[in-house]
């Protein structure tokens, strides 16, 4: 509440139960959540020890809470989450005495009196002298006494632990569990240098952490990879179906000794000891490689029947190797490739970016940087009609069931059958010759097939589905690709 100042008398904790700060902290960080390991030396008494373990994530799993140490064991853990803060002393002085503490502004005097605080609703509610009172937020100076800290709040989240020590000593204790709020994200910057065909490539991650715990000199592991969680696994599918990168790449089969792996994710442990505070985004280099071979390509994708009235422009593409013929040999954990390229002047310029996914080392990458000005593209239905069905095959045959369901129907269905010509017509207005990808997607037809009669380029199918050209025009020409297609759909 503005100009009303919460003043609370702390008192000390209990003898009986221990405390400590976070020791030695290890932490793994993965897409949604993280793995905290932290170990703190304690000297224990032999029997029954009630400790608790301050500095712990606010946003912790406490069901994944465990705790390792010589000649201990477990009997009861509780996390406690209310944060002490004036709001929650008020809320926690809801039916009890408190002082109030007046200051006159004219003279500087201070009086106190007792209030019992009734509710906490919305704003405060209080019995002085005989009397109903609303703690008002007008600025009179005001202060609020309390004579203890509740037992239930905290200054920091702190799971308490009760268990038995087998024997008295100091030892180490390694608290470990699982927490959201911390998070990571990968990002690259990569500068082309076009007439030597390379690429400097940088990588950062971004970590941000939200779990209201700082974590001062931490040792911090990346792991790049997707972890299934409960009742997560539809969620995960429905995200890598409506992943739409701008970036393509054909899978690599490399494994490079730089990266390190646990089960199928990837580990980047970071260099050094680091701090990460609460509330707080920090970028950290994970990636710094130089002359990585690379080249600028144009590619126009054309779904089915696909005609457009006015050319369209092709895309800006930089093609290169995550492997070790390509300079790099690294696998990339997913983020976004922001691409610059030198002017005239040899000033960085910032020509375009690209989501890519988890990449392993050896992939082939297209990172689409933009839709080029003088590159174009026009696909053109030169011709659609139906054919008869002897140039294709014989009819069909489904079987069907009645809606009784007592007996079952085989019918013959005709199909119909097209023949599809069609032409491409790319363009080039450089004063250098540039090859173009063309792809002719959506020809699988519903899994029954397309057959391709003519084509003026050899092409390659790339996928039952996707036909590819490999288009060369001329400086300040034109090339036109001619392709016959039979279809039933």
């Amino acid at each position: 509440m503005r100009g009303v100042l919460l003043i609370a008398l702390m008192a000390l904790p209990s003898a009986a139960a221990a405390q400590s700060n976070q020791g030695q902290v290890s932490i793994t960080i993965y897409d949604e959540q993280a793995l905290v390991e932290d170990t703190r030396v304690l000297t224990l008494p032999t029997g029954e020890v009630y400790h608790e373990f301050r500095e712990v994530s606010a946003a912790i799993r406490p069901e994944t809470v465990s705790l390792e140490g010589e000649a201990i064991e477990i009997a009861e853990q509780n996390f406690d989450f209310d944060l002490l803060s004036p709001a929650s002393l008020m809320n926690a002085a809801e039916g009890e005495t408190i002082t109030l503490i007046r200051r006159n502004p004219a003279t500087g005097a201070e009086t106190s009196e007792q209030a019992k605080v009734l509710a906490v609703n919305g704003g405060v509610v209080m019995q002085v002298g005989g009397k109903i009172e609303v703690l008002r937020d007008d600025g009179q100076p005001v202060r609020v006494v309390f004579d203890d800290i509740p037992e239930n709040l905290r200054a920091s989240p702190t799971l308490s632990v009760t268990f038995d020590s087998e024997r008295a000593g100091s030892r180490p204790l390694r608290l470990s569990y699982l927490t959201s709020g911390l998070g990571w994200n990968a990002d690259y910057v990569g500068v082309f240098d076009e007439e030597r065909r390379t690429m400097d490539l940088q990588g950062w991650v971004t970590l941000t952490n939200t779990t209201g715990t700082a974590f001062p000199n931490a040792e911090l592991t990346l792991a790049a990879g997707d972890v299934v969680k409960l009742n997560q696994r539809a969620a995960n599918a429905n995200r890598n179906n409506s992943y739409n990168p701008n970036s393509s790449y054909r899978a690599g089969t490399e494994r490079s000794d730089a990266d390190e792996t646990v089960g199928d994710l990837y580990l980047y442990p970071i260099e050094g000891r680091t701090t990460v505070a609460t509330n707080q985004k920090k970028q950290i280099s994970f990636l710094d490689a130089t002359g990585v071979a690379a080249s600028r390509a144009y590619r126009y994708s054309c779904s089915w029947i696909c005609q457009a009235e006015e050319p369209g422009s092709a895309e800006s593409v930089i093609d290169f190797n995550t492997g070790r013929r390509g300079g790099l040999g690294r696998a990339l954990p997913a983020g976004i490739v922001r691409v610059y390229m030198r002017d005239t002047n040899g000033k960085a310029r910032f020509v375009g970016e690209s989501r890519i996914r988890h990449t392993p080392a050896g992939s082939d990458m297209k990172i689409v940087t933009g839709y080029a000005f003088d590159v174009k593209v026009q696909p053109i239905v030169d011709k659609r009609e139906m054919i008869a069905e002897e140039e294709w095959t014989r009819a069909a045959e489904y079987r069907i069931a009645s809606n009784a369901g007592a007996e079952v129907i085989n019918v013959s269905q005709r199909r119909q059958f097209w023949r599809t010509e069609m032409r491409y017509v790319l363009t080039n207005a450089r004063d250098v010759p540039v090859t173009v990808e063309l792809v002719q997607d959506g020809l699988n037809g519903f899994a029954r097939g397309t057959r391709m009669t003519e084509e003026s380029l050899q092409g390659e199918q790339r996928s039952p589905w996707q036909r590819v050209w490999q288009v060369r025009i001329p400086a300040n020409g034109e090339t036109e690709v001619k392709a016959t297609f039979l279809t039933d759909f």
